[in-house]
């Protein structure tokens, strides 16, 4: 396959510059000076295994790929609080101090643009730095302005865009997502069950800018966005970045299954105590996170057909606001097992883990990824992605693959396919090969 050279700069633009955005940016800026390492991020230290006889078997994927370079992305974004970057990051309270001032410079000069906001979505925040107009699609065409006034300033040759936003509350596909007409319609005529991150969304794939979805919010997975992004050839990916407790049920559970040990209960619990905690603590906006969190165990243990082991399986997670913890998530996991013949075992899990440490890395390889895909001429939903994601978005028909192992396999598969390397277990390629040779 044809994939066009990462030549000039890339625009990576962010709705919601909060403690995750924020975390990701003042990353990139540090390993740029050189005082720190991109730990944590697949496309800048993992390696992909080649079938060569001779030569370089392991390179690193920024070196196999062509990926942008951090030297050439350019960040900028959008925000309901109009905090700079070094403001934003400071009052997070993710990164010491001393790291933040030895940026300071560079993240001052990144201020938020006027965000879309609907306090109806997210009852919990109050927007005070919102674009005002009369509908939804006023709106977005000024998020399209802003888009293009951003490339043209900051000299950038592509965009990109991660969705680094609060969660917003649960919702179903209704007959204003079905088409792109009735989309449409419905963004002239402000109709309430367009959401927020939906009109974001509209105006990346009106002008063909790739779209990935970190949150929960069903946003690109709807058949009017699908259906847009199919015509204007655009990349399109979600939902939920996979950071901590889910990164550990993916990890824990495909070695579970693969063991033929039964699962009686997996009760999970978290306390965090950030933006994203505070936004949660509200049930609607809790129930789109929830509903993201439930389906990876059933999706990996398959039920259905091995009802002896899990068909009994019962699953229940907690999320609560604690502010004491900040952006340092905890989470706790009670597993009941059981084995030969039937007796009875346990696995605890403590994980003390820093959530936007975890989740800034998987932004900046969702970008790279998502600027490769158009560059390659890969649209639609790119379901080799779905590595990264709790929820992973499928083409219709497909169901999603949660185990994280077979998630690698396909991501690095796609990767070698669109470089022409021999493929590695090609029948893991199966559920996304449609997507990666369109």
């Amino acid at each position: 396959m044809e994939v066009k050279e990462a030549t000039g700069r890339l625009g990576v633009l962010l709705p919601g510059m909060g403690a995750v955005a924020t975390t990701l940016i003042a990353g990139v800026e540090a390993i740029k000076k050189g005082i720190a390492q991109p730990i944590g991020s697949l496309t800048q230290m993992g390696n992909i295994h080649l079938n060569r006889k001779t030569g370089n078997n392991y390179p690193k994927i920024k070196d196999f790929a062509p990926l942008a370079s951090l030297n050439d992305i350019v960040f900028g974004g959008w925000d309901v609080y109009e905090d700079n970057v070094y403001e934003a990051a400071s009052r997070a309270k993710v990164l010491e101090a001393g790291t933040l001032l030895a940026l300071r410079s560079e993240l001052e000069a990144i201020r938020p643009m006027k965000a879309v906001f609907d306090k109806a979505y997210i009852k919990n925040l109050d927007g005070t730095h919102i674009k005002q107009a009369d509908t939804k699609m006023a709106l977005a065409k000024a998020l399209m302005e802003d888009m293009q006034a951003f490339q043209e300033t900051r000299g950038c040759d592509r965009l990109v865009i991660v969705w680094c936003g609060s969660t917003e509350k649960y919702t179903e596909v209704s007959d204003v997502h079905e088409s792109l007409a009735a989309f449409e319609k419905g963004l002239k005529e402000n109709d309430p069950r367009i959401a927020p991150s939906m009109i974001y969304a509209y105006a990346a794939l009106k002008l063909g800018v790739p779209f990935l979805n970190g949150a929960p919010n069903l946003t690109v997975d709807i058949p009017a966005l699908t259906e847009l992004a199919a015509i204007t050839r655009t990349p399109i990916g979600g939902k939920d970045f996979k950071t901590g407790q889910t990164l550990m049920k993916t990890i824990l559970a495909p070695g579970l299954q693969a063991r033929a040990l039964g699962v009686k209960g997996w009760f999970s619990t978290n306390i965090l105590g950030n933006r994203d905690g505070y936004v949660l603590d509200e049930p609607d906006n809790f129930r789109t996170k929830e509903v993201s969190k439930l389906s990876v165990l059933e999706d990996i243990l398959r039920p259905e057909l091995s009802p002896e082991l899990y068909s009994d399986l019962y699953h229940k997670i907690r999320i609560n606001y604690y502010p004491p913890h900040g952006d340092n998530k905890e989470s706790w996991d009670n597993i009941d097992i059981f084995g030969w013949l039937g007796y009875s075992m346990q696995i605890k899990i403590n994980f003390l883990c820093r959530d936007s440490i975890l989740a800034a890395p998987l932004v900046l390889d969702l970008a790279l990824f998502g600027d490769l895909a158009k560059r390659a001429g890969l649209s639609g939903v790119q379901e080799w992605l779905s590595f990264y994601f709790k929820s992973p978005q499928t083409a219709p028909g497909f169901r999603p693959e949660h185990d994280i192992f077979k998630q690698l396999t396909v991501l690095q598969n796609a990767l070698r396919k669109l470089m022409g390397e021999e493929l590695v277990n090609p029948d893991r390629l199966t559920f996304a090969e449609e997507e990666i040779t369109a």
